[in-house]
C-alpha cells in the first residue's frame, strides 16, 4: 500500500473552536503513541471527552494517517465492542546520532519503535560537514525501497551542547566543533525538517516516556558513550533545560583534584577519568561491542580489570552524590557505560552508589539502569519531530 496523499492536507483557520480541536487532536495523538493501542473508550476515559468527539478525532487522525483503527472488539468488556486505535506504522523520524567511532543512523515509527538501524563506522576525528555528508548518504541508503513510510522530519542527538532554538552546536569538543549549524546544514542536504539537542537529554526523553523514567516526576538520568558523559533531571514532572538548553553535564563533574586534562579544558571532570574505551579496553572488548561491556565485566576475575572497574566506580560514585544531594530525585537512571560499570561493580562487591549521599536525600531513591539500551537515543532524538508532529498533527503534516 502505498503511502496516503497529503497534497490536499491544510492546517484549518483559526479560531478558538479550531484551536480546541487541534488542542484535542493532540491529546488523542500523544496517548496512543506514549501509551500504544487504546480502545475508544479507553480514550474517552482518559481525556473526559464525550464519545461522539473522540470519534470524530479518531477518525480526523485516520484520515491524516496517523492512526490506524481495529474495529475488532477491544479491552474485553461486555456490550458494544469499542474499535481500538494504535498509532499508524507509516508514520516515522529519521534519527542521526553522531559519536566520536561511528554514526548511527535510525528510522523511528511512533510509540518509540525502532524500525531500522545503520551504523557508519568512522574515524574518530571529522568535520561537522563530513559528518553530514556520511549521515545524509546513510539516511537514503536506509531509505532506499522504502515507498509505505512517510518521513515527519529528521532529529539529531549531538554529544555536545545544541542551541535548542536552531539546532546550533555551540561546541562538541570531542570532536572540535564550535559554532556549527548542524541543524541547518542537515536540512540542505536532505531535504527534511531537522530537530538537534544534546544527545544525553534525549536519552532522558525516551527513557521518561518509554523506559526506565515512564511516570517519574522526579528523575536524574547520567548516561556514558564513546564520546563522553552527560544526562538531565527532571524537576516535578519538566525536564530542566537550562536558560539556553545546555544543563546536564554530568561529565564535567569535578572528580578528580590531580585528574587528567578533559576536552573541556578543564581538569579532572567524570568523562577524562572514566571512558568507554578504558572500561571496553580492560575487558578485551572493542567498541563495537560495546552491548556486551555489562555481561563482560560481571564475568571478569581479571585483576587489572577489577582494579578499573573499583577505581571507575568510586569516581561514579561521586558524581551521583553530587547529582543526588543537588537535585533529590525519587529515581537515578543509568544509561550506557555507565549502566554496565554499576551492574559490574555491583556484581563485585561494590557499595551501594548512593552510600555517601546525605541520608535524608537518599530515603528512598531507586537506582535503575535504563531499559531502552543502545536504542535511546535513536528513540530520544525521534521525540524531537514527534513532539513538534502530536503538537498540531495537520500543520505539521502539512509543513
Amino acid at each position: 500500500m502505498s503511502a496516503p496523499d497529503l497534497s490536499t492536507v491544510r492546517p484549518s483557520s483559526g479560531g478558538a473552536t479550531d484551536a480546541l480541536r487541534r488542542s484535542n487532536l493532540a491529546t488523542i495523538l500523544g496517548l496512543v503513541h506514549r501509551e500504544g493501542a487504546l480502545s475508544r473508550s479507553d480514550l474517552t476515559r482518559l481525556t473526559g471527552l464525550n464519545r461522539s468527539t473522540v470519534g470524530d478525532l479518531v477518525t480526523e487522525l485516520a484520515a491524516l494517517g496517523l492512526v490506524d483503527v481495529d474495529e475488532a472488539p477491544g479491552g474485553g468488556r461486555a456490550g458494544r465492542p469499542s474499535p481500538v486505535v494504535r498509532a499508524s506504522d507509516n508514520v516515522a523520524a529519521v534519527a542521526v546520532n553522531p559519536e566520536v567511532d561511528a554514526i548511527i543512523v535510525g528510522l523511528v515509527g511512533l510509540g518509540g519503535r525502532v524500525l531500522k538501524r545503520v551504523r557508519i563506522e568512522t574515524a574518530s576525528a571529522r568535520s561537522a560537514a563530513e559528518t553530514v555528508t556520511l549521515a545524509s548518504a546513510g539516511i537514503a541508503g536506509m531509505l532506499a525501497g522504502e515507498t509505505t513510510i512517510r518521513v515527519a522530519g529528521l532529529g539529531v542527538a549531538v554529544p555536545g551542547q545544541v542551541r535548542l532554538s536552531d539546532g546550533m552546536v555551540r561546541e562538541a569538543t570531542h570532536f572540535g566543533w564550535v559554532n556549527e549549524p548542524l541543524g541547518r546544514m542537515l536540512a540542505e542536504a536532505t531535504g527534511y525538517r531537522v530537530w538537534a539537542a544534546n544527545a544525553a537529554v534525549l536519552g532522558l526523553r525516551a527513557e521518561g516516556a518509554f523506559g526506565a523514567g515512564r511516570g517519574v516526576d522526579d528523575l536524574v538520568y547520567m548516561i556514558g558513550g564513546a564520546s563522553g558523559i552527560g544526562g538531565g533531571a527532571v524537576g516535578g514532572g519538566r525536564l530542566l533545560t537550562g536558560a539556553a538548553g545546555y544543563a546536564g553535564e554530568f561529565g564535567h563533574t569535578f572528580v578528580r583534584s590531580d585528574g587528567r586534562h578533559c576536552s573541556c579544558g578543564s581538569r579532572g571532570c567524570l568523562e577524562a577519568e572514566v571512558t568507554q574505551a578504558e572500561l571496553l579496553a580492560s575487558v578485551g572488548l572493542t567498541s563495537t561491542e560495546a552491548g556486551s561491556l555489562g555481561d563482560r565485566l560481571v564475568a571478569t576475575d581479571d585483576p587489572a580489570a577489577l582494579s578499573v572497574i573499583q577505581r571507575d566506580y568510586a569516581l561514579m560514585q561521586v558524581a551521583a552524590r553530587n547529582a543526588v544531594n543537588v537535585f533529590n530525585p525519587s529515581s537515578l537512571v543509568l544509561g550506557g557505560f555507565l549502566a554496565a560499570l554499576y551492574r559490574g561493580a555491583r556484581a563485585h562487591g561494590a557499595p551501594d552508589l548512593l552510600a555517601d549521599v546525605v541520608h535524608s536525600s537518599r530515603e528512598g531513591v531507586s537506582v535503575a539502569e535504563a531499559e531502552l539500551g543502545s536504542d535511546q537515543l535513536l528513540i530520544g532524538a525521534a521525540e524531537l519531530v514527534f513532539s513538534e508532529l502530536i503538537a498540531d498533527p495537520a500543520r505539521a503534516l502539512a509543513a
